[in-house]
């Protein structure tokens, strides 16, 4: 044998057929077991205790958020979106979903921008300055009163979420958090924070991509059942 090199010896391979694997009584039906561990978790259990967790959201407060980015984009108003790790893609997700599925003919468009995206920008403030400014110097440059600053964090702890956040409050912005566990320090820095009430890194991410559709779903059926007469008295265009 070749130096470097080893060679696995593996058993025969036990067919399984396509009719078992979509609900036929067999072997494989079975809860999965790893050799040495007492518990495998199965996708029911992890399924279970997510619909636990959604369903003891506090729903009044999805609702207040989705009626805070709708009155933002009456009044013209930016929406600003960070986060760190899944979060930077939810803050991206979010701001494609707002920019661009809640088009009406007729109407100006939502303003929804992810501070997470420009990564020369992000790779610019965290070489120069420190990891913890990234989106707080992106906001220095743009954010204004009355804008938006929608920031996603699991623990509510992440230094450069919180010092965003600081910048948002001094601007005169509306801070807006969903986190986890306790809330972490950005539920003393937001207007309006949801804490998603698990402690489940996973089961926080998933609740806040169920909450950002949601809130979604929400701002759009607004816009695309809007009455001409609302829009008329609180348009951007108007003085």
């Amino acid at each position: 044998m070749p130096r470097g090199r080893f060679r696995i010896a593996l058993g025969p391979v036990k067919p399984v057929s396509l009719i078992s694997i979509r609900g036929a009584p067999n072997e494989y039906a079975e809860e999965p077991k790893l050799s040495g561990e007492k518990h495998f978790p199965s996708s029911k259990e992890y399924l279970t205790g997510l619909c636990e967790v959604l369903s003891g959201l506090p729903f009044h407060l999805v609702d207040q958020i989705s009626e805070a980015l709708h009155d933002a984009y009456l009044r013209g108003r930016t929406t600003y979106l960070l986060g760190n790790g899944g979060s930077a893609a939810l803050a991206s997700h979010m701001a494609c979903d707002l920019g661009k599925g809640t088009i009406a003919p007729g109407w100006p468009r939502f303003r929804a921008v992810s501070l997470t995206d420009n990564v020369p920008l992000l790779t610019a403030w965290a070489n120069d300055f420190q990891f913890e400014d990234v989106f707080a110097q992106q906001l220095l440059n743009v954010v204004e009163k009355g804008d938006i600053v929608f920031a996603i964090t699991t623990s509510g702890n992440s230094p450069n979420v919180v010092k965003a956040l600081e910048v948002g409050r001094d601007a005169g912005a509306f801070n807006i958090g969903i986190t986890g566990f306790d809330g972490g320090r950005v539920l003393g820095l937001c207007d309006l924070c949801l804490v998603v009430p698990s402690e489940n890194v996973q089961h926080i991410e998933d609740a806040h991509l169920c909450l950002a559709h949601s809130v979604f779903s929400a701002v759009r059926h607004r816009l695309m059942h809007a009455e001409a007469g609302r829009f008329a008295a609180a348009s951007r265009y108007s003085p």
